[in-house]
């Protein structure tokens, strides 16, 4: 019999909010959040805007001790991973430890140790920099520093797949549990890289939005006025399980896992193929491994990041992969509110996803006020929908053409 995976755990932090009730919340009042960037002089910078987690004590969450070894990309993996524990009743003993791993992805990781210490390097060469450098920037320091704080021994690992990094550790958290190499999986993706050099690196590529003199009005997927994306940060993390292994301890579930594609497109090493061939196979992929027919998802959140490319090559891959169906179905950007994770995105938009199936209710897209012509399905404008959600769809799509999609379904039991 094929082994069943639902999340019992939800993890959120985001600019909206540190938690998972404060980010839902401020996702349903369509609340924006971005902002002007706060932690660095922005003077000179096309683009001066972003979704800055506000408030955020390591404390809360890290031994004093330990914060010093922990990129910001870290503390936030470990305060999701601490809500999402939480939420999730899941108890890790010296008997269940090798059965709870963890899989936590990131697009960039330490970046702001990296620029902090190769400062350090500038300036009093290599005496300077800090012992810790390396255990606090390298990407699977997330999943390390996680497991060590639950005492998790079952599957470590760390994805680096762009703005598809955390959408893969899902994805695969779900296939570890299924082919019975462990019962639970602590699983998504952190970011921290509101930094000059990614700032600056992203504008040089001028892929970030410079509506500068509106922040909160920026971030505006599907809308004909939009000009780029915004980085966020923040980070999403689910606890995953086995059903059986769930029901047995009585944890809440607010959706099964049943789909995960996954494909490249082969085409541009920051652009989406023309044809959207890439995003189309992903989707139909989850949908087959699933076996649900395209007639039956209810709500997708899309990729959705506000660049002129991504948004309407997202419409036709979606069309093309949905039919007539695609003008049925409910589509939302919550990247209008949370800004772009890169590689956290995924998991926190698989959180939200889960969110929307257990609720019944579709998040909206925020700043839809004049649509793109080409972009012309059901975004969810401006306000949430309460309506009934069977089948959840989730994209993720990244630099170098790496796609996954997540697919989500209503615990029926």
């Amino acid at each position: 019999m094929s082994r069943r995976v639902v999340i019992t755990g939800i993890g959120l932090v985001s600019s909206l909010g540190i938690g998972t009730a404060a980010t839902w919340r401020g996702l349903l009042a369509g609340t924006p959040g971005v902002t002007r960037v706060t932690r660095f002089d922005v003077t000179g910078f096309a683009a001066q805007i972003a979704a800055e987690v506000k408030g955020f004590d390591p404390l809360q969450f890290i031994e004093k001790k330990d914060v010093k070894k922990m990129d910001v990309f870290i503390q936030y993996a470990v305060a999701a991973s601490q809500f999402a524990m939480d939420d999730s009743g899941l108890r890790i003993t010296k008997e269940n430890a090798p059965d709870v791993g963890v899989f936590i992805g990131s697009g960039i990781g330490g970046f702001q140790t990296i620029e902090r210490e190769h400062s350090a390097l500038l300036d009093g060469g290599p005496r300077r920099i800090s012992p810790f450098f390396i255990p606090s920037a390298i990407i699977n320091l997330a999943s390390g520093q996680v497991s060590i704080r639950f005492g998790a021994k079952g599957p470590n690992i760390a994805t680096c797949t762009a703005c598809s990094a955390s959408a893969h550790a899902v994805g695969e958290s779900f296939e570890i549990i299924k082919r019975g190499d462990a019962e639970a999986m602590i699983a998504g993706g952190s970011e921290a890289a509101i930094t000059p050099m990614s700032l600056g690196g992203f504008g040089a590529l001028r892929a970030l939005s410079t509506r500068n003199d509106e922040p909160s009005r920026a971030s505006r997927p599907f809308d004909t006025d939009r000009d780029g994306f915004i980085i966020g940060e923040g980070a999403g993390v689910l606890i995953l399980e086995e059903l059986e292994y769930a029901k047995r301890r009585g944890a809440k579930i607010y959706a099964e896992v049943v789909g995960y594609g996954l494909s490249g497109d082969a085409y541009h090493i920051t652009a989406p193929s023309e044809d959207g061939d890439g995003a189309i196979r992903v989707m139909r992929m989850a949908l087959k491994k699933a076996g649900v027919a395209p007639s039956e998802v209810d709500y997708i959140n899309a990729h959705g990041t506000s660049t002129p490319y991504n948004d309407r090559l997202e419409t036709i891959a979606i069309k093309t992969c949905f039919g007539e169906h695609a003008r049925a179905v409910a589509i939302s950007s919550t990247k209008s509110m949370t800004g772009h994770l890169l590689g956290g995105a995924g998991g926190l938009e698989a959180g939200i996803s889960a969110l929307a199936v257990h609720d019944q209710i579709a998040p909206p897209t925020i700043n839809l006020e004049h649509p793109d012509p080409e972009c012309d399905l059901d975004y969810v404008p401006c306000k949430s929908r309460p309506m009934p959600i069977r089948y959840a769809l989730s994209n993720s799509f990244g630099f170098g053409g790496t796609n996954a999609a997540l697919l989500f379904k209503k615990y029926e039991g």
